[in-house]
């Protein structure tokens, strides 16, 4: 059981330590990134309750809405709804690319709870692959959000639609992600590689965008 546990929380600590790390300005308190990583291991129960009902019902059990609406617009809109009302205040929250170490916690907090329940029901074989494609890709659509949060609380003049694209566009590429695993089936592996490459550049070149806005800030 220790062994388990420990490689499912592994991937997301490794994660949040690599964008932990690319903060060039100030580094977060420890404390405030492990309350961020709470919320996010939090949110899992009540979500995963909502999902169970909607599938026990048969709403919206076709593959685009499953992929869209059920996973990816439900479990962003739940990050993004958290991370605005405890986050967002934050006195520590300072640049923009503090945003994304905050967006990156709550959705490996997400990301962590959910990979100990999946590896416990299937196994610790799937360890490997769960690093690579689930966690990773929850870390990256947390770049996304708290990139544009941050860009929300430090750039006024744009700050509602900030606001919007922390919710929807990590809720689109989550959505498509679900969307390639669902409509490929067998042969997902051909549509994820390079989903996750791009998604990979995406996310880097938000780390690089924010800390440049950040050290203009200061």
């Amino acid at each position: 059981m220790f062994a388990l546990i420990s490689v499912s929380i592994a991937p997301a600590f490794a994660l949040l330590s690599f964008f932990y790390l690319k903060d060039e300005y100030e580094l977060e308190p420890i404390n405030a990134i492990f309350r961020t990583f709470i919320y996010g291991a939090l949110l899992v129960f009540p979500i995963m309750f909502i999902q169970y009902a909607f599938q026990e019902e048969g709403i919206a059990q076709t593959p685009f809405l499953q992929s869209y609406f059920i996973y990816g617009l439900f479990e962003e809109f739940f990050k993004w709804f958290i991370f605005i009302f405890t986050t967002y205040k934050y006195s520590k929250f300072n640049t923009v690319y503090d945003g994304i170490v905050y967006g990156v916690s709550i959705s490996l907090g997400f990301a962590t709870v959910e990979n100990i329940l999946y590896l416990f029901a299937h196994g610790i074989e799937f360890a490997f692959s769960r690093a690579i494609f689930p966690v990773s890709s929850h870390a990256l659509f947390g770049v996304i959000m708290g990139y544009y949060l941050g860009r929300a609380k430090f750039s006024p003049n744009n700050g509602i639609l900030s606001l919007l694209l922390a919710l929807l566009l990590p809720t689109f590429l989550h959505g498509t992600y679900d969307f390639i695993l669902e409509a490929i089936e067998n042969q997902w592996i051909y549509g994820l590689i390079p989903f996750m490459v791009i998604l990979w550049l995406l996310s880097l070149r938000k780390v690089k965008v924010a800390n440049e806005i950040s050290h203009q800030q200061v």
